[in-house]
């Protein structure tokens, strides 16, 4: 199967109009004690206590839409950048927002999220985007469910969500192994600094004095110059009058 702007895909896959699985639905909280939910193009929909948001919040949050567990939910003013995902919570969105429910079972949820976020998909929202520049870009309901979505037999789908969460769990493993590297050699860093100057008896501080003076000395003729003066403990380095080369020894 050939998709002209996704590329070539094994001929058993398929790519159904997203209207033929999901709807778009309306339904509005009457208390506003509902889960607040964000959507981003990096992690999806999520908690917004889970965020760092800085932006305005509501005095009420009746009235705002309703999502379930497996709604898509699209943040029409950003889809062009993938701001949309599959939910995996109960909770509410901001009443501008797309929230389109499934109405066939033919889509892990896992796979679809990530499908959703895609580059490409990216690229077809954005072309099928009305505004006159990307700030002012809108998705809406009518051509968002016209997309065709790519569709892999079940187990396939599966089968691709274990292998990316294994592969994650693998990245994570190696990012969380080179940040402990990295506080190691920041513990380092700090013990040799203290070293170099509280005055504590080692080799380092007397290097670190030599190469701070070395870098300020200038040859001028016949004479050594030193702009620079002797660690004085507590008071650190600091500026002393010219000194020939003889003085300096």
């Amino acid at each position: 199967m050939s998709m002209p702007w996704f590329g070539e895909l094994p001929e058993r896959w398929e790519a159904h109009r997203l209207k033929f699985s999901y709807k778009e639905v309306d339904y509005r909280s009457q208390a506003g004690d509902e889960e607040m939910l964000s959507v981003s193009h990096i992690t999806g929909v999520t908690p917004r206590s889970q965020k760092n948001v800085t932006m305005f919040k509501a005095e009420s949050n009746v009235g705002l839409k309703i999502c379930q567990p497996d709604d898509i939910v699209v943040n029409t003013m950003w889809a062009w950048m993938a701001a949309l995902g599959v939910s995996a919570f109960d909770g509410i969105v901001s009443p501008s927002y797309g929230v389109y429910r499934p109405l066939k079972n033919l889509y892990n949820p896992k796979y679809l999220n990530l499908l959703l976020r895609t580059e490409e998909y990216r690229t077809e929202y954005i072309r099928r985007s009305t505004g006159i520049r990307s700030s002012r870009l809108r998705l809406y309901p009518d051509q968002f469910l016209d997309i065709r979505f790519i569709l892999p037999p079940r187990e396939e789908q599966d089968q691709i969500v274990r292998y990316l969460d294994w592969k994650v769990s693998q990245i994570n493993k190696l990012i969380n192994a080179k940040r402990r590297q990295i506080d190691l050699l920041r513990e380092k860093i700090d013990v040799l600094t203290n070293q170099a100057i509280t005055g504590a008896k080692s080799k380092l501080r007397l290097k670190v004095l030599v190469d701070v003076i070395r870098e300020w000395i200038v040859r001028e003729d016949t004479i050594l110059y030193s702009p620079v003066g002797v660690l004085n403990r507590g008071r650190g380095l600091f500026r002393k009058e010219k000194q020939t080369g003889s003085d300096l020894a």
